[in-house]
């Protein structure tokens, strides 16, 4: 059974090299600027994508935390009004997915409420992304799998039951599900990365793959080796700059090294048949004192 789709122009699944989407989100705090600097870094660190975030604050931000007052950068204001100050419109977009064309780097976003995916469709995109936090939003599910394009779906806090379910409303068709834990920073005792394995045995037909939140890049690198066809982390400018993600997210000179440290990782794995390497040979003959029955 073939576990890999087509994503852009490229494939993703076994057999493919990992996809390292590099997750701007909402670290740009809505400056412009910013953002095209997080999208120079994320290409100098060779990283396949980026990505962003797409809600309509007023559907996605629930009734009871509306109201509720916050120090931000722009001073003492609700939580809406915060999300808005981080949202951006169709100009910024616009000049996102210019400047991401000029860079030769391919964008995508998630998509948290149906008119964000609306929204979305203006741009050429080549996939959505549901969040871990809309996973059980069905209708949005179904809404997204009408644009016909890949779907990438995360699991953080969420059950196997709602997992299977979510799967069930999307099909199996061009899907790629990653592995979370939706804490940010992730302990490393709650990264729990052998769930990759156990969604590569639920899910056969489907590419695995892993989004993170620790703080460090071996995970990451592990998470490959596990199986994971796909590998998205956090990206930022600095982590000391303001905002709930900063603190799990990965700095320029991380992700190079994150970006590395993955492509060596799936280049030593190796196709698990023993052999004796031509570089061994000098080594053998040095080296070996008793020559075996298979050497004779």
């Amino acid at each position: 059974m073939t576990r890999e789709i087509k994503f852009g122009n490229r494939m993703i699944g076994d057999g493919h090299p990992a996809y390292i989407i590099a997750e701007i989100g909402i670290n740009h705090n809505g400056d412009l600027e910013i953002t095209r600097q997080m999208i120079d870094a994320a290409v100098h660190a060779g990283v396949d994508a980026v990505k962003f975030q797409k809600r309509t604050p007023e559907v996605c931000t629930p009734p009871a935390q509306q109201k509720q007052m916050r120090e931000t950068p722009w001073g003492y204001i609700t939580y809406l009004d915060y999300r808005y100050k981080v949202e951006f419109g169709e100009q910024e977009y616009r000049e996102i997915d210019r400047h991401c064309r000029e860079k030769g780097m391919p964008w995508l976003v998630s998509v948290w409420d149906e008119q964000s995916v609306d929204f979305m469709e203006q741009f050429d995109t080549p996939a959505y992304k549901i969040p871990s936090a809309s996973l059980t939003d069905h209708n949005l599910l179904r809404h997204v799998r009408k644009t016909g394009k890949p779907v990438i779906i995360s699991t953080g806090m969420s059950t196997m039951k709602e997992i299977k379910r979510a799967v069930e409303v999307l099909g199996h068709e061009n899907l790629v599900i990653m592995h979370c834990t939706s804490t940010y920073p992730c302990e490393p005792d709650e990264l729990n990365l052998r769930m990759i394995e156990t969604l590569r045995r639920e899910f056969p037909k489907n590419p695995i793959g892993y989004s993170g939140h620790e703080v460090g890049l071996v995970p990451s690198a592990v998470a490959v080796a596990l199986g994971a066809c796909m590998v998205e982390r956090h990206l930022t400018l600095d982590r000391a700059m303001w905002g709930s993600d900063q603190a799990a997210s990965v700095e320029p000179g991380g992700f190079e090294r994150l970006v590395k440290y993955v492509r060596v990782s799936e280049e030593s794995l190796g196709d698990g048949i023993k052999k004796v390497y031509d570089s061994e040979l000098s080594s053998l003959k040095k080296l070996r004192r008793v020559v075996s029955e298979t050497e004779e």
